[in-house]
């Protein structure tokens, strides 16, 4: 059986990963004022957004997932001609319509899918699962990786789902803006009043910083630090002290809304890339989805790997 894997634009995870392991991104259209950009993972418009500088005018962007009809035309033009078995991963069902849409549109392929592989000479039947992660940017990013390994591995449809399924049940993004004036203009762009006024000029002023944390599709604040370079020498030990106790996934993934060569410059990197060395675990970078950037703001840090359930002392 031939199986494959698909993602939203908004999950985090390196490039050369995708490449590796035939995933199809499903694409997100970001428009600010009149610019409109591609969210498809690829570096080339990532970096043409980072250049463009839009700084503030970000927040107000405009991001459209791929809609219901979208999906049903990349699955029934292309997926069900390639694979036997589709494995679809998208960010948390709570913080993005995608997931919907990849359900509703599964109903249509699973019903139209055999006149198309038909007319393409291919007989047998077509599987396609959606997947939640339930959760965010780099945080998705284990479910994707085991998923892949499963995959490579030859591991029926039923034991991949399950297994991913799990995965995500144990995966944990953490999140370090750099600019809460910004984080809250997109929150009530967005009509989300997780970050209010109060707490975004208090923050400012006093510099201090959340680090946020998605769990199980709910996000919230897991404790504050005073500045981006203590806050990201405060998360990066956190993930030492993970990769110690032990992860579900070897695999740490991080993700910047900026040059990946800028992580290497904050304080704790480079004892995490030493750590995981030394544990046998995958340092996996990526650049922020285009999406990400608009909803968080450029020169954010996440980070996520998959582990026993625990509870984080910042």
């Amino acid at each position: 059986m031939r199986m494959g894997l698909a993602i939203d634009a908004s999950c985090d995870i390196p490039q050369g990963f995708l490449e590796e392991h035939g995933v199809t991104v499903m694409p997100i259209t970001v428009r600010v004022d009149s610019e409109t950009f591609l969210d498809d993972r690829g570096a080339v418009e990532v970096r043409r957004f980072i250049d463009r500088k839009l700084g503030d005018r970000s927040h107000s962007a405009e991001t459209e997932p791929c809609s219901v009809e979208e999906v049903q035309k990349l699955f029934l033009e292309k997926l069900v001609l390639e694979q036997d078995c589709v494995f679809c991963l998208t960010v948390t069902a709570t913080r993005s319509p995608i997931n919907d849409h990849v359900n509703k549109a599964s109903f249509a392929v699973l019903k139209h899918y055999r006149a198309a592989r038909e007319r393409a000479g291919l007989s047998g039947q077509f599987l396609m699962r959606v997947i939640d992660t339930r959760n965010l940017f780099a945080g998705t990013a284990p479910a994707i990786v085991e998923a892949a390994r499963l995959v490579k591995a030859g591991e029926t449809p039923p034991a991949i789902r399950e297994r991913a399924t799990f995965i995500a049940n144990h995966s944990y993004g953490y999140m370090l803006p750099r600019d809460l004036y910004y984080l809250r203009a997109r929150a009530k762009k967005k009509g989300d009043r997780s970050v209010g006024l109060f707490s975004a000029v208090l923050g400012s002023a006093l510099d201090i910083k959340p680090l946020l944390r998605c769990f199980r599709g709910e996000t919230g604040p897991a404790g504050k630090v005073r500045g981006f370079e203590h806050g990201a020498q405060t998360l990066f030990g956190y993930a030492v002290q993970r990769v110690r106790a032990g992860l579900l996934v070897p695999a740490m993934c991080v993700s910047y809304g900026g040059d990946l060569a800028e992580l290497d410059n904050l304080p704790g990197y480079a004892d995490l890339r030493t750590v995981c060395a030394e544990h046998g675990v995958a340092l996996m970078e990526a650049p922020m989805s285009i999406t990400g950037m608009v909803n968080v703001g450029e020169g954010a840090i996440t980070l996520g790997f998959a582990a026993e359930e625990h509870e984080a002392e910042f």
